[in-house]
């Protein structure tokens, strides 16, 4: 077998074999280079938080509670900057107390055209609180994800409002207008939490005879008479 020739010269070999050369424990592994960029990571965030986070106290505002006039409350979530699919999600909650309803039937078609996202409490992370009047006809949740932009997601919430509140506030009465409330995803939502309201009718799902309708009810033995015999 033929040996390769180089055509290199020699001294250039000889640099060459200086990158190649034993260190005699002078330089350290890789991983001591990993932990010298975590420490100069940590050191450049201490620097920042203790020189560059004072200054944010400039721009400090007070909390004002959401009024009437803004009862719209958007929710984000941010990765740092970081590109994620759930950076263009929205979430509103507004209290439905707070909408432009004209009246207490107005009020209930709300509630009944709302369905699920309709709940008698606000979630703990809606930053609402329930107190008395704003917690008096319960709370709407709209979320959206399915477009690519944050504002186009938004838009969408903010077109479905204005459509509820158009259809809640039309004229005439509506076929499901005396329908009850269903409140069926709050009893699977007690039942997935499972923290002992759902056993043996706690947190009032146990229906009553007040949850009876009382057309139901069969008419008194009297009644029933007097309309059978005639009247002498």
């Amino acid at each position: 077998m033929r040996k390769k020739i180089s055509n290199a010269p020699k001294g250039d070999d000889e640099e060459i074999l200086q990158h190649f050369r034993p260190d005699g424990g002078l330089d350290v592994p890789v991983a001591g280079y990993l932990l010298h960029r975590q420490q100069r990571q940590t050191l450049y965030y201490m620097r920042l938080i203790e020189h560059e986070i004072p200054k944010l106290v400039a721009f400090r505002k007070p909390f004002v509670p959401p009024t009437a006039a803004t009862p719209l409350v958007i929710r984000s979530v941010d990765f740092a900057g970081e590109q994620h699919p759930l950076t263009a999600k929205r979430s509103v909650v507004l209290p439905v107390a707070h909408l432009p309803l004209r009246n207490e039937v107005a009020f209930q078609r709300a509630k009944l055209l709302a369905g699920v996202r309709w709940m008698p409490e606000p979630p703990r992370d809606s930053g609402i609180s329930a107190d008395e009047d704003t917690a008096k006809h319960g709370f709407i949740k709209i979320a959206c994800e399915d477009f690519p932009r944050a504002n186009m997601n938004l838009k969408w919430i903010s077109d479905t409002l204005d459509k509820l509140v158009l259809e809640a506030n039309a004229e005439g009465e509506a076929p499901y207008q005396r329908l009850p409330l269903d409140t069926r995803h709050l009893d699977s939502k007690v039942r997935k939490t499972k923290k002992g309201d759902h056993v043996r009718g706690r947190g009032g799902l146990r229906p009553s005879l007040k949850d009876f309708p009382t057309e139901w009810l069969p008419k008194r033995q009297e009644n029933v008479i007097s309309s059978i015999l005639p009247s002498q």
